[in-house]
């Protein structure tokens, strides 16, 4: 796929935009109800599909993560389309233009290019692919090198259900994000990585294209002195263990309080094998490659050389075959440890103590803000302090992960975990352009404010501005 290539690509859907560029509302729900029916109806080959990409990947965290997920978020968004696209009345300032009328027309971009990552590539490319179809937007997205297998089978069926006007996937076949992230879109969202998260956004700058980033970050947990510990360990290390931990929204490190650490050590190793008795079943997804595996491990060497205390919640030790990794848990790291530096993706957790809610607060706001924060508690004044003084993306309260899974709220980033919003209503703000129009009545008094200006009109806007400057 060279650059030439994708160029014919995006000249055909701009051309189609252009023809017919205000999308009319059976055709976007058409397009929105098509979409689900390719995934319903494909939905065994392709989870089959992102299994052979992963080596093995849970059947079940597929079919809910990816698929249910997807298709649940389609269904939101036909129901309540109609709405979304109906012209919203504005207020006009009745001091200038009495009679008067404002409106804000939400229209399409255009053309949106979406960068998708691999570790959940139906759900991170099919949701954004249905708000920008919502939007009354042309589509084209670009896979990852690690889901080749699931792409190449998507390709083989777009045909069936869209033409190449509407929507494009293309494979990652080497070089082929360079030239992607380059191309003159309208609208380009991309998931993955802070680093090459830059690399697109300056690849945009040069076309002027506004971006969606769906960066990672250190998500933080914080369990207080009351809340149930059993309870807290179940929920964090089923969280840490689907998808063997590689989701940008995992809890990357928990606060727990001193006095609860051992405690929590036990029943989180408990939660573990209750969950995962045994990594190698089919319910246990394995680290996408061997350079992902190879960086698990070099983090547990590296701690376990500073002198950190590492916990094996398995009785098995990790695989590099079958890229089987057990979950661990790491005490109390040094700051300098790659562990506190960088984002774990994978099944490692990081276990910090505290005596007080201010070192909780003062130690993730040190750190760039997360794409989640996570409160395990049953003080509303609590839980309202942490998200108060904590900046993050979302947050989840009493669980973790489960605010992405809500139609009705955006989702994004703040600062380096991303920037841009979407899912919900959000969402379709965020691919449409909301035009501001204005309409003039007949009849304008506005042309009396016209040079040259008199006596007459340099008193009204000295009372004008003298009756503005009173408090109301």
């Amino acid at each position: 796929m060279t650059h030439a290539d994708l160029i014919e690509v995006l000249q055909m859907q701009r051309s189609a935009y252009l023809s017919a560029p205000t999308t009319t509302y059976d055709a976007r729900i058409a397009n929105l109800r098509t979409l689900k029916r390719m995934l319903a109806e494909n939905r065994e080959e392709l989870t089959q599909a992102i299994c052979a990409d992963y080596g093995n990947r849970s059947w079940h965290e597929s079919t809910f993560a990816e698929f249910i997920s997807a298709m649940g978020a389609i269904d939101y968004m036909v129901k309540r389309l109609k709405k979304w696209m109906k012209p919203q009345k504005r207020h006009v300032d009745q001091t200038f233009f009495p009679g008067g009328k404002s409106r804000v027309i939400p229209q399409p971009l255009g053309v949106v290019g979406i960068i998708v990552p691999w570790n959940f590539p139906i759900n991170l490319s099919m949701v954004p692919v249905a708000t920008a179809l919502a939007a009354g937007n042309r589509v084209m997205v670009k896979y990852s090198e690690n889901s080749r297998t699931l792409a190449a089978k998507l390709i083989e069926i777009l045909p069936r259900y869209f033409h190449q006007d509407q929507l494009a996937i293309f494979d990652e076949t080497g070089g082929v994000g360079i030239e992607f992230s380059k191309l003159p879109f309208d609208l380009m969202m991309f998931t993955g990585s802070v680093e090459t998260g830059k690399s697109v956004m300056a690849a945009a700058s040069s076309n002027l294209t506004p971006v969606i980033l769906e960066l990672g970050g250190k998500c933080p947990a914080v369990i207080d002195s009351e809340y149930p510990i059993k309870k807290a360990a179940e929920q964090i290390i089923y969280a840490k263990q689907f998808n063997a931990g590689q989701v940008c929204l995992n809890v990357d490190y928990v606060f727990i309080p001193e006095h609860r650490l051992a405690r929590f050590l036990e029943d989180a190793k408990v939660a573990a094998m209750a969950l995962v008795p045994d990594i190698h079943s089919k319910d246990y997804s394995s680290i996408i490659d061997d350079k992902s595996f190879d960086r698990l491990q070099k983090m547990l060497r590296d701690a376990q050389a500073g002198g950190a205390r590492i916990v094996n919640l398995s009785a098995q030790d990790p695989e590099k075959e079958s890229r089987k990794f057990p979950l661990h848990i790491v005490v109390d790291p040094a700051s300098d440890m790659q562990i506190s530096q960088r984002e774990t993706f994978g099944p490692i957790l990081t276990v910090r103590t505290y005596q007080s809610e201010q070192d909780v607060i003062r130690y993730v706001n040190a750190h760039n803000r997360p794409l989640a924060l996570y409160v395990f508690t049953r003080d509303k004044r609590l839980s309202d302090r942490y998200i108060e003084n904590i900046m993050s993306g979302g947050v989840t309260v009493n669980e973790a992960m489960l605010h992405v899974f809500q139609d009705d709220m955006p989702f994004g980033g703040v600062g380096h975990s991303g920037m841009g919003h979407y899912h919900g209503y959000e969402g379709f703000v965020s691919f449409s352009k909301l035009r501001p129009i204005f309409y003039q009545p007949r009849f304008s008094a506005f042309s009396y404010l016209y040079p040259p200006y008199t006596a007459t009109l340099t008193k009204l806007f000295a009372w004008i501005v003298k009756f503005k400057s009173k408090a109301r």
